[in-house]
């Protein structure tokens, strides 16, 4: 039996046949609006992520607290997202994907307000954990919601709009933050997502059309409670990790108490007929080669990502603005390749695009490691980035395309809130793994840190750092070999999965969503 697919009662979905009719013209032109409306929602989570970071530092001195706590700003934002992701696919489908994506945009714009107004410390993180527990919910629902308006032919170009955060975010806001902290106040780069909010909202409730809901969707409440608390264990014990170095009791406890819950949602997951997350959606060879694919390139981008600024400021002692700078070409050359890329995939075979792109991640990440040396020039370091980013760009959102576009109906909230979880864990644990081995190489190749790791290496003195500057660059740049390590597992993994056969072209049926087995079956061209 076919899904059913379900769309927006008052607008249909486009045919994609490819005859040039008014109706289809039409119904490209409402789908392009909805795709740069639900981008804008989108946008406020990639230049929320951007911008603090920037900040923590006035932070410190305003509210005269630690180093430590302020970074619960960033932590807080980071596990409320990761708690609520997994609600996502039954929410959209319970209460309808419109309703609870107007409601995430509300809830992040009013704990922009409230952040703005903090008075102290502990309020700016609730607020910062108000608007994660919003912004969680806005990538997955918005996926779902930009899938089901457009045919699968054209879920390439679709995917290309939802990507423009990405474009824009990383490019504008280190510069914009800056920008802001130096003529204004901290406070402002909460206020900048107000009126960004208020037009998302009005904009989504004007182009997004009403969705079906499933009054009888079950909450999953044993899976509530097993899969968010042991994402968010995970999580924060990759934090630690990563401050640390090192492999504490405290951290070791929550890593096994995180281990326990995962495998117990597993079993959970694949024994009842409505679990929390569709694990049996992974039985559908595109979603679970996508899905591999994601996590692994997702854990040597983002962790990669986070060497370059200790590069500008802890190995040469430049400033932050200095490393926002050098990132931008990176993130442009994402964004672009990103649009490309992803609009191709409705044309061209998504195994021969990734593969390009996961082999240009592998480059560029060698690139880089023979680059970190007492002589670097950045240009150079720049050039290695940008070939990073044009293989992230022809990697992220086309494997995410071929992973989601035979989806249909329920199917398609619970895959894209599926492929959300996996990017954020990937992205997390990477730079925790990283930041360990950053940490671990900086205190056994530099004796001037003192074993203080990181904070000692970015507060070295101009005098001490040009002493042990060949050390510095050592420490820091062997840590890519761990980067080209995790992107050479990405391509295997990638060559193995993304495999051309017959079975990557069928769908799961909707009996996977009942908790029966799925029967695979030739996807509908239409």
């Amino acid at each position: 039996m076919k899904p059913r697919n379900i769309v927006g009662s008052g607008t249909p979905t486009p045919t994609g046949t490819g005859t040039g009719t008014e109706d289809e013209r039409s119904g490209l032109g409402s789908a392009r609006r909805i795709g740069l409306a639900l981008a804008l929602g989108g946008l406020l989570v990639v230049l929320d992520t951007t911008v603090t970071i920037v900040a923590i530092p006035r932070i410190v001195a305003e509210f005269q607290t630690t180093l430590p706590t302020a970074q619960w700003i960033t932590t807080g934002y980071l596990l409320a997202i990761v708690a609520v992701i997994p609600t996502a696919g039954w929410a959209a489908n319970r209460f309808g994907a419109r309703r609870v994506y107007l409601l995430a945009l509300t809830v992040f714009t009013l704990a922009s307000l409230g952040s703005v107004f903090s008075w102290d410390i502990g309020s700016l993180i609730a607020f910062r954990i108000i608007q994660g527990l919003g912004g969680g919910l806005l990538n997955p629902v918005g996926q779902a919601i930009g899938l089901r308006t457009v045919s699968r032919q054209r879920r390439g170009r679709m995917m290309a709009l939802l990507g423009l955060p990405v474009v824009i975010g990383p490019v504008l806001g280190p510069p914009l933050s800056g920008w802001l902290i130096d003529a204004a106040s901290w406070r402002w780069i909460f206020a900048i997502n107000i009126p960004i909010g208020i037009a998302a909202i009005i904009l989504c409730r004007a182009v997004v059309p009403r969705q079906q809901t499933e009054p009888t969707a079950r909450l999953d409440l044993p899976g509530l409670i097993l899969l968010p608390t042991g994402a968010v264990l995970l999580v924060l014990a990759g934090t630690m990790v990563g401050q640390d170095g090192t492999l504490t009791p405290t951290i070791g406890a929550t890593l096994l108490a995180a281990t326990a819950l995962l495998v117990g949602f597993v079993r959970r997951a694949l024994s009842t007929r409505h679990p929390l997350l569709d694990l049996r959606l992974l039985r559908y060879r595109p979603l679970a080669a996508g899905s591999g694919v994601l996590f692994c390139f997702g854990a040597a981008y983002f962790g990669g990502m986070s060497i370059l600024p200790i590069v500008v400021q802890g190995v040469r002692g430049d400033s932050a603005l200095t490393a926002g700078l050098l990132v931008i070409p990176q993130a442009i050359a994402t964004g672009l390749t990103l649009q490309i890329a992803t609009r191709a995939v409705d044309r061209i075979s998504p195994r021969q695009i990734v593969l390009i792109g996961v082999t240009l991640g592998l480059l560029g990440s060698v690139l880089l490691l023979l680059a970190v040396t007492t002589d670097m020039s950045y240009p150079m370091l720049a050039g290695a980035a940008v070939v990073v980013g044009i293989g992230a760009g022809a990697t992220l959102q086309p494997a995410m395309t071929f992973a989601t576009r035979d989806l249909e109906g329920t199917q398609t909230p619970n895959g894209t809130t599926l492929l959300a979880l996996l990017q954020q864990l990937a992205s997390a644990l990477g730079v925790a793994v990283v930041g360990a081995a950053l940490t671990v190489n900086a205190n056994n190749n530099v004796v001037a840190l003192h074993d203080g790791g990181l904070e000692a290496m970015l507060n070295l003195s101009n005098s001490v750092r040009d002493r042990t500057e060949g050390a510095l660059a050592k420490a820091v740049g062997t840590t890519y070999d761990l980067v080209a390590t995790f992107m050479l597992i990405a391509l295997c993994v990638a060559v193995l999965a993304l495999r051309e056969s017959r079975s990557a072209t069928t769908t799961p049926t909707s009996s996977a969503a009942n908790g029966s087995s799925p029967r695979a079956k030739p996807s509908d061209p239409a």
